[in-house]
């Protein structure tokens, strides 16, 4: 006899039917081109609509899901949309979509070599693709952690841990604060991950065009007392897609002693592409970078590939210690888990390597090439426009501009109208304190008609 709770877990006709609804759903959103935008709805709506929704006995699998269907998925907005143009969106290919099913139904754990060793290899195979393409050697690695913010706290304790055990090798005091530098343009990840590690970020002034310098970053040390053990460049901002000068940022590092690390969350994927490969120049000198595949590899939420020089200062800051790891840690095996702030883990970097491995990277080449060609389409329709201003060059994926005469109530209400007409999500943004409109290009299905579309509305 089954035991009630067994049955949550077994396969009755029940759940046998539920399944088949749940992939009918699936495979009927992912079949939808383009997607419904949708967009949010309010609290008063969603309680009206969807409370009590969690009971003693339960709705049962169809109503749950004829709920989410109906009331909830609605209520979000699809970030794989065309027009999704805010903050930096998401376009997961089909393969990658449908492997993020795989890696749910199959129950593995990615944090150690002992119980997941094939997915481990896998994510790896991809992370030294990766290490290779910005230049760093074949004994680099890493993990695929949450996101950027947990991938750059990761990093700069990695980073941090290193000076400690540097200065204690050499009986050096060890200063009363660290602290790192890092770009007026950089992104807001590495202020949150500062608090976190109780340091001090010390600001170093980007030059006109929003990049970072060699010369400001010795003229931010310079000032610095002890303490400085990192400074931090940016593979692409995520406000404008600008590229620090890397190369001359990780010659100050060497002259200055310090960890170089890469903020590449959202731009670096970049280096893909053989016309925009020389703007990284320099990223081949960083101690650790990340990138996002989430953002512009064409993987679903959520994925940041964290990648070391050398991977044994990563393991000697996090890996973790306890009488239920031994097994593990005295395995001597390669554990995700010992690379950054994790422990348990999903092996999130599965769907990008079985997107990679059925399409092959000339494909994602070709993608993120026509994306920045893309940008520049729309900068030049802008261009041409004599009530509208670019705020700075496009170079990348990103473009930023000004309509004469607007106020940011302006940008709101023409936000608001193109959301509930299902054209475009595209949020107002702000630069030295003035309102602008943003697109921020990553879906290959995003095209110039589209976008020429959302300009002409700001008219209407």
């Amino acid at each position: 006899m089954t035991k009630p709770a067994a049955k949550m877990h077994s396969s009755t006709p029940a759940t046998i039917a539920l399944r088949e609804e749940i992939l009918q759903f699936s495979r009927e959103r992912m079949e939808m081109d383009p997607v419904p935008l949708d967009g949010p709805q309010t609290l008063e709506f969603l309680q009206k609509h969807a409370s009590n929704s969690i009971s003693e006995k339960g709705l049962g699998g169809h109503k749950a899901l004829k709920l989410f269907e109906e009331v909830l998925a609605p209520a979000c907005i699809s970030i794989d949309h065309p027009g999704y143009l805010s903050f930096i969106p998401a376009a997961p290919t089909e393969a990658a979509t449908l492997f993020d099913l795989v890696v749910s139904s199959t129950s593995i754990y990615g944090g150690s070599w002992l119980e997941g060793s094939g997915a481990v290899f896998a994510e790896n195979e991809v992370l030294s693709w990766l290490a290779a393409e910005v230049g760093l050697p074949k004994s680099a690695g890493g993990v695929f952690v949450q996101g950027g913010s947990l991938g750059n706290l990761s990093a700069l304790v990695t980073a941090r841990h290193t000076a400690i055990e540097e200065r204690k090798k050499n009986n050096k005091k060890l200063p009363k604060r660290w602290s790192i530098i890092a770009s007026s343009e950089s992104h807001s990840s590495l202020k949150a991950a500062a608090r976190v590690m109780d340091i001090d970020v010390h600001i170093a002034k980007a030059d006109a065009d929003g990049r970072l310098t060699g010369k400001a970053v010795l003229k931010t040390a310079s000032k610095i007392k002890d303490g400085l053990f990192a400074v931090v460049g940016t593979g692409g901002t995520t406000n404008f897609g600008i590229v620090d000068r890397l190369d001359e940022i990780a010659k100050a590092a060497k002259k200055l002693d310090i960890w170089f690390h890469v903020d590449g969350a959202y731009g670096l994927a970049a280096v893909l592409d053989p016309k925009r490969k020389h703007l990284f120049k320099g990223a081949n000198k960083a101690d650790s970078f990340i990138v996002d595949p989430h953002k512009w590899l064409f993987a679903p939420f959520d994925s940041c590939a964290l990648v070391y020089r050398k991977p044994i200062l990563a393991a000697r800051a996090h890996t973790q210690h306890g009488e239920y790891l031994d097994t593990l840690t005295h395995s001597g095996e390669f554990n995700p888990s010992d690379y950054a702030y994790n422990l348990t883990r999903r092996p999130r970097g599965l769907p990008l390597w079985f997107s990679l491995a059925t399409h092959g990277i000339g494909a994602y080449r070709t993608a993120i090439a026509e994306n920045i060609d893309l940008a520049h389409k729309i900068a030049d329709v802008i261009r041409n426009r004599s009530d509208l201003k670019l705020v700075r060059e496009p170079e990348l994926s990103i473009v930023v501009f000004e309509k004469e005469g607007w106020k940011l109530a302006d940008y709101e209400k023409w936000s608001d109208r193109i959301l509930k007409a299902g054209l475009g999500f595209v949020t107002p943004s702000s630069h030295n304190g003035r309102p602008n409109a943003r697109f921020a290009i990553v879906n290959p299905r995003t095209d110039i008609k589209l976008l020429t579309q959302l300009v002409d509305s700001m008219s209407e």
